[in-house]
């Protein structure tokens, strides 16, 4: 697939590893800091692999869709995560990592 076709989904994976990198930081900041520690990790590993992922399409890449799947899978997860949190940046994170996992499926149907 050409950089065009993969638009969508780079412009979704480059907004969560924003979003993820906000959250972890903000994470950092929480009174309860041992508390977090997995949303922390799991939001600094969505981060990468929505980094890697972007990269790889806009590369055009023969591996980009193996990676799409691997992301979907981590958004979710760092999602899931999120959610158990009760602040904003987290729920935002969560909200973000579904429609990032979401369009990562979407390449995969294509």
């Amino acid at each position: 697939m050409s950089y065009r076709e993969y638009r969508n989904c780079i412009d979704a994976c480059l907004e969560c590893v924003d979003v993820c990198n906000h959250c972890a930081s903000s994470c950092l900041k929480e009174q309860n800091v041992g508390h977090m520690t997995r949303c922390i990790q799991l939001d600094l590993e969505c981060a990468a692999i929505c980094y890697a992922t972007a990269q790889l399409m806009s590369l055009g890449s023969q591996y980009a869709r193996q990676l799409c799947s691997l992301c979907a899978t981590i958004c979710r997860e760092c999602a899931d995560e999120c959610r158990m949190h009760h602040n904003d940046h987290c729920r935002e994170c969560a909200e973000i990592c579904m429609e990032c996992a979401d369009e990562c499926t979407r390449m995969l149907e294509q």
